[in-house]
């Protein structure tokens, strides 16, 4: 494997502390035993880092430590739930680090210094852009189906409180991800060439068109968007937007002056779908039928 030898040299650490080596600590816990005789490479007479290696470890380092931000959200009872700071490792000061323990004499000790990873959208930034609506769909279906219910769930949870920034392209599979059984997605009834047949997530693109529609309310830039090959129940003919994770996809481009909120909620037999902004938005409104 690409990173084997390295695994090692992370994973195997000795109980002894001996003087060519360096420990890598990250919150109190070792996470790399380097030795410096392997990381040496010689010209003559200077030892030097050898930097492939040094590379290697930094972004092996990197993965380890790494801790995603956590970006704020609104909760069903419509209250703001802070956000929380991520970090990675700070590369720079790691360097000048290591580069002065490395070649200094006697073991060393080097605590993995840390970069914030500040969260894309915070409070302040929620609480500015929920006052407007801007736009809004609903649709409806047959709650009973409980296998189709679950993939409209889990789809609208997926991009509830998603915010795009202006000039940002939203797209609904980079959003939603892969529809598989191991995240929860069931088998229910999808279109394939204009034919019936049963599919891992089938009811999504009741979700996707209600978004489709909600979105073109706003006056937003569709940048991709497809009908299926037959009519669906749940949007007027030509409305809706299919969607699959090796096929179609649905896009649209914040063209407006300020970012939006996407609030999206699944209730009973509906999928409420509102577009929010801040009082400052600068946009044309589009008149479009409503589902029946």
């Amino acid at each position: 494997m690409k990173f084997a030898w390295l695994t090692a040299i992370l994973l195997f650490i000795q109980p002894a502390h001996p003087s060519n080596d360096l420990l890598i600590t990250h919150q109190g816990q070792t996470i790399a035993h380097v030795s410096r005789s392997d990381f040496t490479t010689a010209l003559p007479d200077t030892p030097m880092v050898d930097r492939d290696k040094y590379n290697q470890l930094i972004e092996e380092i990197d993965k380890q430590v790494y801790k995603a931000p956590v970006e704020s959200k609104i909760d069903n009872a419509g209250n703001i739930i802070p956000g929380k700071p991520g970090y990675k490792l700070y590369k720079k000061i790691f360097e000048e680090k290591f580069y002065t323990s490395f070649f200094s004499s006697g073991p060393a000790n080097i605590e993995v210094p840390l970069l914030p990873i500040h969260p894309r959208v915070d409070s302040e930034l929620l609480a500015n852009i929920r006052v407007k609506k801007i736009g809004q769909y609903v649709t409806y279906f047959n709650s009973a189906n409980k296998n189709r219910t679950q993939n409209i769930s889990l789809a609208t949870e997926a991009i509830n409180n998603h915010v795009v920034f202006p000039g940002e392209i939203f797209s609904f599979n980079k959003v939603v991800g892969k529809r598989t059984a191991e995240r929860g997605y069931l088998s229910a009834r999808v279109i394939v060439k204009g034919e019936f047949s049963e599919g891992i997530g089938g009811g999504i693109c009741q979700v996707s068109s209600t978004l489709f529609n909600a979105i073109d309310r706003t006056g937003m830039q569709i940048m991709e968007r497809y009908s299926h090959s037959r009519r669906v129940p749940y949007v007027p003919p030509g409305r809706d937007a299919t969607v699959s994770w090796y096929g179609p996809d649905f896009s649209f481009k914040n063209n407006y002056n300020q970012p939006i909120l996407i609030r999206a909620i699944r209730y009973g037999g509906q999928v409420i779908i509102t577009i929010y902004s801040s009082d400052d938005i600068n946009y044309k409104a589009r008149n479009i039928p409503q589902a029946s």
